[in-house]
């Protein structure tokens, strides 16, 4: 029989719907329960391409007598991670604070009022490697708050002042450090991976908006180095496009498999601002296998981007990825092909992990790639195509659907691909019809036509950036014009007035046991920074100086953590280094075929401190005006005019595009 799960939408939700543990979702009634029971809470937080998730369910919540011992402790709640960041990232801080680490699944125990006082992730069903077995926790932590109550509750006092310590922080009143931004591309430089290229050791995280910190201040070495490893790993899926969650190892070789929508967006742009500094084909493969693999294998029916594809298939990681030796020779049925195969991606009889095959690029292979190469893909995805397919998390997230717009949308404009940007086009109309109240504000999750929860700060700010960058693509000033509303609405519902920044949550949304604010930009942008940076990019647009004052409110906060943990703020260090920029904003008006070619020069390669308005021929929106940049800017004699400006100044027009090449570099 189903649990309170099954009227859900959430995937991860439904994947326990018939555990035999009386899972009820995050909410009203789930808390009021634990207060009339006279129980804690027991909070189990993961998402549904989380391998160790599926673990962990099959161990332990899908054993009755287990299931029994936790529906008599504890009301036991079930939280998708994806759709309550703010709800895991609270539990989150906590697991933290008390172990040091953490991950998911994320398992805390919390008294009716949520305060937590015991947390971990993972628990085995039988002790092993140092761990307790999940048994032994439960009926630990059900005695002690039958027999020690009132310590427990003294003692998890103090951890609430910490989970409130965010949404307390002050400005230092410290000015921002000129050098602030040449000092944290140092540090990254030094924590480098001179060798197989990312930060750190294993296991390797992408890093995309370190990535995108360094191309901006123009340190493109250990970038281009970390891009092309990732490329040449199987991080990077070689046959099908887009990239895994993560490298177990330090030669990116071995991946995490799940594939989520944020990575493969992020990192599309990152590829793409790579190719225009460069140039490499290579480079800009990566952007049309990524953005492709987006279009096939992500997009519902309705225009709008599912959230992950799983590690697991047939119950085992990376079963859909990987071959044998075997399997390779009976898929290519050509010796020939075979030996181009096994040269191009190392392939070998013993495999390159536990007795298995996954492609990479190996060593040996230089461009330029094989003649054969597109026959031995087409062959390999064929034969790949019939496998049991990884599981599929279908509920769409404003937040992350606003970074496919962006990647899509800048590609599209920059690449010429129209067919990116109608998808641009399609997702955006899709959100901003779908999923934004009467109000202005957004929802957080849509599935089977419903579309459920508030939107968060990071959904707010995410589709401002997304709707700003679609805007400059195609020029279209009714994104412009939705852009500045979301914007209004997210300074009104979010903003500090107080300390300045944003809280992760409106000013009306459920109260936890503590309103938090984003801080660190991993593994994706905080909503802080990318508010931020999309505020910054409005006010050079519009010229309105508040939107510039709640940017710098986010600075102020946050530009000391920046200085001490610079690759822990990525994002943020670049709306501080377009503050600190020489920012051109460029208005282009005019017949529309005269204006293409200067729009070509002005997307030809990254301008990471450049924004760019336009009044074409036959494009004007009366209900939806452009930006203030466009006032007063007409076409020359008739010819389609660009206008260089400096907050505003603007020097003569050009209509040449060799000549706005020469004031834009």
């Amino acid at each position: 029989m189903a649990n309170a799960l099954a009227h859900e939408t959430s995937p991860y939700l439904l994947q326990h719907k018939d555990n035999p543990v009386d899972w009820r979702p995050w909410g009203p009634a789930a808390l009021a329960e634990a207060r009339e029971r006279d129980v804690p809470l027991l909070i189990s937080i993961g998402y549904s391409a989380c391998h160790w998730c599926h673990v962990m369910e099959r161990e332990s919540f899908e054993d009755p007598e287990i299931a029994e011992l936790m529906n008599e402790l504890f009301v036991c709640v079930k939280v998708d991670r994806e759709e309550r960041p703010d709800v895991d990232a609270l539990y989150m801080d906590a697991v933290q604070a008390m172990t040091g680490h953490g991950g998911w699944p994320l398992n805390a125990f919390a008294t009716p009022d949520q305060v937590p006082f015991y947390a971990g992730t993972y628990f085995p069903p039988e002790p092993r490697q140092g761990l307790p077995a999940w048994r032994q926790v439960l009926e630990a932590i059900g005695d002690a708050w039958q027999t020690r109550r009132e310590e427990i509750v003294a003692q998890s006092a103090p951890l609430v002042e910490r989970l409130e310590g965010a949404g307390r922080l002050a400005p230092s009143g410290a000015m921002v450090d000129p050098g602030l931004v040449d000092d944290a591309v140092d540090h990254l430089r030094q924590s480098s991976d001179a060798v197989h290229g990312g930060f750190g050791s294993a296991p390797k995280f992408p890093q995309s908006s370190a990535i995108e910190l360094l191309l901006t201040a123009g340190e493109t070495t250990i970038a281009l180095d970390a891009l092309r490893a990732m490329a040449r790993g199987g991080i990077h899926d070689q046959l099908g496009g887009g990239f895994s969650r993560y490298a177990v190892d330090a030669r990116w070789i071995v991946p995490h498999f799940e594939k989520m929508l944020y990575d493969n967006a992020l990192l599309a742009r990152a590829y793409l601002h790579a190719w225009q500094l460069t140039g490499e084909p290579t480079l800009r493969a990566v952007v049309e296998d990524t953005l492709d693999f987006l279009l096939r294998e992500l997009r519902g029916p309705e225009g709008a981007f599912y959230s992950a594809l799983d590690a697991d298939s047939e119950g085992e990681e990376g079963r859909f990825y990987v071959w044998s030796l075997g399997e390779l020779r009976a898929a290519l049925g050509d010796e020939a092909l075979l030996e181009v195969a096994v040269r191009w991606y190392g392939a070998s009889e013993r495999g390159n992990f536990e007795g298995v095959n996954i492609l990479v690029r190996a060593e040996g292979a230089t461009a330029p790639e094989p003649p054969e190469l597109p026959e031995i893909r087409r062959r390999l995805l064929a034969v790949r195509d019939r496998r049991v397919r990884p599981g599929l998390d279908d509920k769409r997230l404003t937040s992350w659907n606003a970074l496919a717009i962006a990647a899509l949308a800048e590609a599209g404009a920059v690449l010429e691909r129209d067919d990116w940007l109608a998808a641009a086009l399609t997702a955006a109309a899709f959100l901003l019809d779908g999923l934004q109240d009467a109000d202005g504000r957004l929802k957080r999750s849509w599935k089977d036509g419903r579309a459920t929860l508030a939107g968060y700060l990071e959904d707010h700010a995410y589709l401002t950036d997304a709707l700003l960058t679609l805007y400059e693509a195609t020029l279209e000033p009714r994104w412009f014009a939705a852009a500045r509303r979301l914007a209004d609405v997210t300074i009104a519902r979010f903003g500090d007035d107080e300390q300045g920044g944003f809280f992760q949550t409106a000013d009306d949304h459920e109260q936890l046991v503590a309103r938090r604010k984003e801080l660190e930009d991993t593994p994706i942008p905080s909503g802080q920074s990318a508010i931020a940076l999309a505020l910054l990019r409005l006010s050079r647009l519009t010229g309105e100086p508040e939107y510039e004052r709640r940017a710098e409110g986010v600075i102020a906060l946050l530009h000391p953590m920046a200085a001490s943990h610079p690759q822990a703020f990525p994002h943020l260090l670049r709306a501080i280094a377009f503050q600190q920029a020489e920012v051109h904003e460029v208005a282009v008006v005019g017949p529309a075929a005269g204006a293409a070619p200067l729009l070509r020069v002005v997307r030809e390669r990254f301008r990471p401190h450049v924004v760019v308005a336009g009044a074409l021929d036959g494009a004007s929106d009366a209900d939806a005006p452009g930006p203030e940049l466009l006032e007063a800017r007409t076409a020359v004699d008739g010819e389609a005019a660009a206008y260089v400006c400096e907050r505003f100044t603007c020097r003569r027009p050009v209509t040449d595009p060799t000549a706005l090449a020469e004031l834009l570099d």
